[in-house]
């Protein structure tokens, strides 16, 4: 699984940090979401909803 995040477009809602704290973060500067790690199969279920849950829709996936 492949994630990227438009990091423009994030309003830094934490949703993804809630979802998939093993895999997203946020900077402390501005709370934008940065990705930790490329998911390991264990986690692409938890990934898949941190995209849902993402408010702005900056999360991508493509599997």
């Amino acid at each position: 699984m492949d994630v990227t995040i438009d990091q423009e477009g994030c309003v830094a809602a934490g949703q993804c940090v809630l979802a998939a704290p093993d895999v997203f973060d946020q900077r402390d500067e501005d709370g934008v979401a940065i990705l930790l790690q490329p998911p390991p199969a264990d986690q692409y279920d938890a990934t898949r909803e941190a995209a849902l849950l993402c408010p702005a829709r900056a999360i991508h996936l493509s599997e």
